[in-house]
Order: C-alpha cells, then sequence, then structure tokens
C-alpha cells in the first residue's frame, strides 16, 4: 500500500461510527483501500468511478448552525468541499477547499483536525453516477464571518439552525447530513458533559 494510501487506511480505521450505516461505510471503505491504490480522481468528473472527497462542513460554535452553499452541479445544499488530489493528505484538501471556496482559513476547534464523519455516497446533478467516498471535516466560523464564495461552483450561500435543517425536505442536502448532525450534536454535548 502507497504510503498516502496508508494514511487514508488509517483515518478511515480510526473513525468512530455513529451508526450501522457509518460502520457499513467505513467497513466497505477499509476494503476498498485495501484493494487499490487508486482512490485519487485523477480526471474530472469520474477517473476513476470511485474517489476520495473533504467535506468541510462551517459550523458556528456558539448555537451549531452550519453554513451551506447551493451547488450548481448537485441541485443539494451541501457544505463546501472537494476531491482529494493523488497523494494529498485529506486534512490537506479540507484546508485548501476552505481557503478556495470560502475565502478563509479552516479553523478545527470543534472536533480537530481528523474527520469526523465518513459516508459512501452515489453523486447526483450534472456529475452524476460516480460515487463519493467522502471524509466530512468539521470547521468553526461565527455567523458574522465573511465568506467571499466561488460563482462558478455556488448559485448561493447561507447559515442554516439545526431546526432549520431537521424541518426542511432532507431531499435538498446530501442524503447524509441529518446523520451528520446528529452526529455532530453528540460530539458537542459529550464534551461539555
Amino acid at each position: 500500500m502507497q504510503p498516502a494510501v496508508r494514511r487514508v487506511h488509517d483515518l478511515v480505521s480510526a473513525l468512530r461510527p455513529l451508526d450501522n450505516l457509518e460502520g457499513e461505510h467505513r467497513a466497505d471503505t477499509q476494503s476498498w483501500i485495501a484493494n487499490t491504490d487508486d482512490i485519487f480522481r485523477r480526471a474530472k468528473p469520474a477517473t476513476p468511478p470511485r474517489h476520495l472527497v473533504s467535506y468541510t462542513v462551517v459550523v458556528d460554535p456558539t448555537d451549531l448552525s452550519v453554513f451551506l452553499v447551493d451547488h450548481i452541479n448537485a441541485g443539494l445544499w451541501l457544505p463546501t468541499g472537494g476531491h482529494v488530489e493523488p497523494g494529498e493528505h485529506p486534512t490537506e484538501t479540507a484546508r485548501r477547499e476552505t481557503r478556495e471556496e470560502l475565502g478563509i482559513d479552516a479553523d478545527f476547534d470543534i472536533a480537530g483536525s481528523e474527520p469526523l464523519f465518513l459516508t459512501v455516497t452515489t453523486t447526483v446533478g450534472v456529475d452524476n453516477g460516480h460515487v463519493d467516498v467522502s471524509l466530512w471535516y468539521v470547521v468553526a466560523a461565527h455567523r458574522d464571518t465573511e465568506f467571499t464564495l466561488d460563482p462558478d461552483e455556488f448559485r448561493d450561500g447561507r447559515w442554516w439552525t439545526v431546526d432549520e435543517i431537521l424541518d426542511t425536505d432532507p431531499r435538498r442536502f446530501d442524503p447524509h447530513f441529518p446523520r451528520f448532525i446528529h452526529k455532530l450534536r453528540s460530539l458537542v454535548s459529550a464534551e461539555s458533559a
């Protein structure tokens, strides 16, 4: 196993699953990584057809509201983030994508610089049909933070409260987003107890 791939395998193995589905995604990802070194996207949109993504969920630590973007290609409200470049560490991808897509430096104070969540999802929208193996990072920012959004990727961006997310049609978000919110709330509750 190549060193860059080994580092990803170690990150995935260290994740504590929220539920059975995340446990299944972790086991599936560990098996995938054990059987190939071709885990990084080499060509847009889908070469190889399954590859790594680093999501960066911007969270206000005061109330756990999240900043999401209206993603043009996916047609969904999503966290920012992007594909992990060949040989790049996924945490570096999270830092890079936060700078590129929001114009801020990533602050990992809430959950640390390791991913909080893992999902395996078949994509929708313009680039549909390939599989994103996504490592979800938490980036702290306050609601008064000014972002510079990439107009080629996003129609808009806005803060969502936890209640707004839970009260909105889940088809407007990544299919795993409500579960991510649950895991984030569990983490913060455990730390404050």
